[in-house]
C-alpha cells in the first residue's frame, strides 16, 4: 500500500502523467408507467416499478495532478474492452507522454496479456512501452 501512496507524492510531470483507472457496472432501467402530473405543492411522482434494460460498464479515468477525467461507456467489461480503453488513453488522451503511470486494481482483465489478446504483438508492445 505504501508503494501506491508514494506514487501520489511524485511531483507533476506532463511527460509522465499519473492516471487512476477503475470501472463500474450500471444497470439501465426504463419506466413502465408515466409519472403522475405535478399538483400544487407537490412534485411529479414516479412509480418505483421499472423494466430492466441491460447493463453498461463505465471505465473511469482520472488524472489528479491535471484535473482531467474521462468516462468511457462499454457494453461489457472484458479484457478486450480494457485493452481498447488503454490504447485510447495512450493514443488520444496522452499522446505526447513518455510514460503513463496507471493506478488500478488487480482485476483479472488488467494485465499486459489483455493487450496481446486484443492487438498484434507489435501494437500491444507499443501501448505497453511507448518510445
Amino acid at each position: 500500500m505504501e508503494d501506491v501512496l508514494e506514487v501520489y507524492t511524485r511531483p507533476f510531470d506532463a511527460e509522465r502523467p499519473l492516471v487512476c483507472m477503475d470501472e463500474t457496472s450500471k444497470q439501465q432501467i426504463m419506466e413502465v408507467r408515466q409519472p403522475q402530473a405535478m399538483k400544487q405543492g407537490r412534485g411529479r411522482r414516479y412509480d418505483s416499478e421499472y423494466k430492466r434494460n441491460g447493463v453498461s460498464n463505465l471505465f473511469m479515468f482520472f488524472a489528479p495532478c491535471e484535473g482531467w477525467r474521462h468516462v468511457k461507456v462499454t457494453d461489457r467489461r472484458t479484457k478486450i474492452d480494457w485493452a481498447y480503453s488503454m490504447r485510447e488513453l495512450v493514443d488520444e488522451h496522452f499522446p505526447g507522454a513518455k510514460r503513463i503511470t496507471v493506478v488500478m486494481d488487480n482485476l483479472n482483465t488488467h494485465c499486459p496479456s489483455s493487450l496481446y489478446e486484443a492487438f498484434a504483438p507489435v501494437e500491444a508492445r507499443r501501448i505497453l512501452k511507448p518510445p
